[in-house]
């Protein structure tokens, strides 16, 4: 048995000081202080000759995150990051459990593909790690019959499956899904949630002529925004939110990264209460102003856009719009990045700074700690049917420590992530990760 005394216990629904037991990997009882009887219990739990004591005092404990939006790029990108690697960066950034995106090589859109990955995993995460199946205009049949009924032949089952992926802009490989009666067929799943990336194809592509026609070869970073345009983004959403108030779809819009998506989507969810919002804190943090400094080391998709958009997305979380926080972990070398604007690949590897950006954010900006916890941990939760993520009698212990108090400087020697850098390299933030429990085992950082 574990007691974890004396800690300011942060939830969605209150911060208070307490102590939480832990039994058999789970939490068994949390105690708040403020309680007639917190003393008495505490006193009995003590007497148990096997009980182990962290004696929290002055430091903070949240439910581990569950980031539904990774790229651990494995398999055929190994390179440059993997399971095993990928994973110890998240629950050095607090997040003990992750969804792996299926633009991989091969993608995953097949149950051998899928198997792969699962297989894969085995014994090699620290955390847990589940996988999304990725939609294309030719497999939708397959999906529909894997989130339904499995795959005998491969053993997958539909609890192997977190979510199905549509690609509904850009995307790697023959996962760009632009066919309406397909999409139709997708959005109509009820078995899984849907996360969509939203950037509409032929404006970006447009976008991209255009500035190769001023610019040639040596297009600058800047132009970034401008080629993976607002009206790219919008036109996207406003059909994805469409068709999941026609479908009821369980809708993730994933990365929203504008003030009007902000806005479609207070209105969209009027009609359709499933409807998701998931943002990054590429776009909690960044704007387009960093491009001239940073270049490449923030190309994203989308792109980062202006001050204003950044908080409206701030905004959006203190006010509970924003329903979880997807990192989109996107490990490149550092060598891909320093190619020119059109052979730079786009993705960041910020994963170890999920929790203390929006710990940093939240005190700027005077966000509750509820919030946090319902858009790190809880409302994923909730989303995907687990059994984590939330500090409740009952579930699994995965917890995490913090000092709210100190403040550190992201280094890329520390980087946990095989590409071994972040985009947040030289930054202040606020909030350091001292223990992370996994199934109530306390986990080497």
């Amino acid at each position: 048995m574990l007691l974890l005394e004396n800690a300011t216990i942060v939830t969605s629904e209150k911060v208070a000081t307490g102590s939480i037991l832990v039994d058999e990997g789970k939490i068994a009882e949390i105690f708040y202080s403020e309680a007639e009887d917190y003393n008495f219990n505490i006193y009995k739990v003590k007497q148990n000759d096997s009980l182990e004591v962290y004696d929290l005092s002055g430091k903070h404990i949240i439910a581990g995150g569950i980031d539904a939006h990774v790229h651990f790029r494995e398999p055929g990108l190994t390179h440059k990051a993997d399971m095993a690697t990928e994973s110890l960066a998240a629950v050095a950034g607090g997040v003990t459990s992750f969804m792996d995106m299926p633009n991989t090589s091969p993608a995953t859109t097949t149950a051998a593909a899928l198997k792969d990955k699962i297989e894969r995993a085995k014994g090699r995460c620290t955390g847990k790690i589940s996988f999304h199946i990725g939609a294309t205009n030719a497999n939708t049949d397959e999906i529909i019959r894997l989130v339904k009924e499995g795959d005998a032949e491969t053993g997958i089952t539909p609890d192997d499956i977190a979510g199905v992926k549509v690609f509904m802009g850009s995307s790697t490989g023959n996962m760009l899904v632009d066919d309406n009666s397909t999409l139709a067929r997708l959005f109509s799943i009820k078995e899984k949630p849907v996360l969509v990336h939203c950037e509409d194809e032929e404006t970006i592509r447009a976008n991209l002529e255009k500035a190769k026609e001023k610019y040639g070869e040596d297009i600058p970073f800047t132009e970034h925004e401008h080629i993976r345009s607002r009206k790219a983004c919008i036109i996207s959403s406003i059909k994805a939110l469409e068709m999941a108030i026609k479908h009821n779809t369980r809708l993730v819009l994933c990365h929203i990264s504008t003030q009007e998506e902000v806005q479609m989507v207070r209105a969209a969810k009027c009609n359709n209460p499933e409807i998701i919002a998931e943002t990054s804190c590429n776009y909690l943090w960044f704007t387009n102003e960093e491009y001239a400094k940073s270049g490449s080391r923030v190309k994203c998709n989308p792109s980062v856009k202006t001050a204003d958009d950044r908080q409206a997305l701030r905004k959006a979380l203190a006010e509970g719009l924003i329903d979880t926080i997807g990192s989109d972990h996107a490990p490149h070398l550092l060598s891909e990045k320093e190619g020119t604007y059109t052979k730079a690949p786009s993705g960041l590897p910020t994963i170890q700074q999920s929790l203390p950006v929006l710990l940093t954010i939240a005190k700027e900006e005077g966000i509750e700690l509820t919030r946090i916890a319902s858009v790190f941990s809880e409302k994923a939760a909730e989303i995907y049917g687990l059994n984590r993520g939330k500090i409740a009698k009952g579930y699994e212990a995965d917890l995490v420590v913090f000092d709210y108090e100190k403040e550190f400087a992201v280094k890329a020697e520390d980087q946990k992530s095989k590409c071994g850098w972040s985009p947040f390299e030289g930054t202040t933030l606020t909030g350091v990760i001292e223990k992370v429990f996994i199934d109530g085992k306390l986990t080497n950082l």
